[in-house]
């Protein structure tokens, strides 16, 4: 058996050294950039009806659930609610809190989802707060995406329908009519929309009407649709995110003036649904989708096609 001489020892020696010297001072292979942590923003009016709080926590494990790991803030755009909610003290702050909320969880991507149910005058002071902030506050996002509100297009209709039809089922029986009460805008803005809307749940189940508590589509509007169509009994159901002030008195409230005891005088049977969009699934579902496909960047210059 032939032995290595130690001069070749040596030499193998300083080879393995030089070798294992050159690996070592090789620069590591580069990295895949880490994607940026993203946020979310949910915007609403807001609330301080205890009873319609269930909607709110319905949504917020919705989009938990949704965006696993990402941070998920709240804001209220009233300042009004703010102010008395946090004497309750459990304070909610508006969509400049938000942000810079987000900012310090160190968010770089955020997605600011609108709660509205249709883009009125609330989306619109939405979108300028937004814009505002990102003027104040350049470079601190890399991406601002905004959801557009729940109903934007038939699709989106239609599958409201579907899920609200589903929801109150049980509740209408074979008879009863559902009447729905929007929230409406004095100016009109989304009055269009909201004709579209009442159209296409109309389409589907001609016992299903709709008015609002601002805007033209009134209650006595309501009053000759049911009346005009023989309607005997009724199933009263809030179309907003909560059941808050306006579904527990305006709509359901035992005062005269409310929708429920003006059609009880008028001879209706009347039962109140009283669960807000935000506790239907299907409606949550819609937000949680345009969260996910906001593509409009407003940090950044509309794109010319």
């Amino acid at each position: 058996m032939s032995r290595i001489s130690p001069l070749a020892g040596s030499r193998l020696l300083l080879l393995l050294f030089l070798l294992l010297t050159a690996l070592a001072a090789a620069p590591a292979a580069p990295r895949a950039a880490e994607a940026p942590k993203q946020g979310i923003l949910l915007v609403a009016f807001g609330t301080s009806v205890p009873e319609a709080l269930p909607a709110m926590e319905a949504v917020d494990k919705e989009f938990k659930q949704a965006f696993p790991g990402e941070p998920v803030i709240w804001a209220y755009t009233s300042q009004i609610i703010r102010k008395k909610i946090a004497a309750q003290g459990r304070p909610v702050g508006g969509i400049s809190d938000g942000l810079a909320q987000l900012a310090k969880d160190g968010a770089k991507v955020v997605r600011v989802q609108s709660l509205h149910i249709m883009a009125g005058e609330e989306f619109s002071a939405l979108e300028r707060a937004v814009l505002i902030d990102l003027q104040k506050n350049p470079g601190r996002f890399d991406a601002v995406y905004l959801g557009r509100p729940m109903l934007e297009s038939a699709a989106d209709a239609r599958a409201l329908a579907a899920a609200v039809n589903a929801e109150t089922k049980t509740l209408r029986g074979k008879n009863a009519a559902l009447v729905l009460m929007g929230h409406g805008q004095e100016h009109g803005r989304a009055g269009l929309t909201f004709e579209g809307v009442r159209a296409l749940f109309h389409n589907q189940d001609k016992h299903v009407f709709m008015a609002t508590v601002e805007g033209e589509r009134s209650f006595d509007d309501l009053l000759k649709e049911l009346k005009a169509a023989k309607v005997k009994s009724v199933v009263l159901s809030p179309l907003m995110l909560v059941a808050g002030d306006h579904a527990r008195n305006d709509l359901a409230g035992d005062e005269d003036d409310s929708w429920a005891s003006r059609l009880k005088a008028a001879g209706f049977k009347v039962t109140a649904n009283l669960k807000g969009l935000g506790q239907v699934p299907g409606a949550r579902a819609i937000l949680v989708q345009h969260a996910k496909n906001a593509t409009d960047d407003l940090t950044k210059e509309p794109r010319k096609k």
